[in-house]
């Protein structure tokens, strides 16, 4: 029992370390509040977690006996190593590819913009056109503005495509602009939280509720939803500055 309380002990250590190392940097990287919760990967972590540091440590503790020669157990911990590897692969990759890279002011709504929503052919149309906001593999999560463009064919062509569920302006980073320039226009949605779509009459209270918690008026028009794949947030923009002042959970 000593020898396979000390095997578990070692791998549930040395699989958090990894853990820790990998998730921490995408975490603290990429998924920094608000990105964890709009992009709702809570599945992929508990994939993750769940084989990596419960499974795998789990079945060497039954696996392990100090009676079996050292090839035998080194072979047994390398194929419980390899599932390991295969789920923290499965886990870093759909993590990294599903990043967020945006959070675009489009219209009347904020949208969290991830990075497999730019597909490799709007990639390269913003880099011919020398677009000073493109993605590169290492940029974080910028605020920007995302008008349609000024042209009314192609704003129309945009419309129709973003109506029948293909691609949105917030896909095409050929027409993203710095976040200030759009700040007349942010100002001009905004509405108070009574107005606001995305959230039912219950959650509405529920925000209002907090919005007083924290000395923010519930009366003035200053809020916007700010959406992603999974359940929205409400921002608060603070009406002088224009900056984004709270984000409130409604749930």
């Amino acid at each position: 029992m000593k020898f396979r309380l000390k095997a578990f002990g070692l791998h549930i250590l040395v699989s958090a370390l990894v853990l820790t190392l990998i998730l921490g940097a995408l975490f603290l990287g990429w998924y920094r509040w608000p990105g964890w919760y709009l992009a709702d990967v809570s599945h992929v972590i508990a994939v993750v977690i769940g084989v990596d540091l419960v499974l795998g440590p789990l079945v060497t503790f039954l696996i392990a006996n100090s009676k079996k020669s050292r090839q035998v157990l080194a072979r047994d911990i390398a194929m419980i190593a390899t599932v390991q590897l295969m789920a923290l692969g499965y886990g870093t990759t759909a993590l990294w590819q599903g990043r967020p890279l945006y959070y675009a002011f489009s219209e009347n709504l904020l949208q969290m913009v991830q990075a497999y929503d730019i597909d490799a052919q709007e990639l390269d149309l913003a880099r011919e056109q020398h677009a000073k906001l493109v993605p590169h593999w290492y940029s974080l999560p910028r605020w920007i503005w995302a008008p349609l463009p000024d042209d009314a064919k192609e704003r129309r062509k945009i419309v129709s495509s973003a109506l029948s569920g293909a691609a949105d302006v917030i896909e095409m980073p050929r027409y993203f602009k710095p976040w200030e320039d759009g700040l007349p226009m942010l100002r001009a949605h905004l509405k108070n939280v009574d107005n606001v779509a995305y959230f039912s009459r219950a959650q509405k209270k529920k925000l209002k509720e907090r919005m007083e918690a924290s000395g923010i008026a519930t009366d003035a028009r200053n809020c916007m939803p700010l959406t992603g794949r999974g359940h929205p947030l409400l921002a608060v923009i603070d009406p002088d500055s224009l900056k984004v002042a709270a984000l409130f959970k409604a749930s």
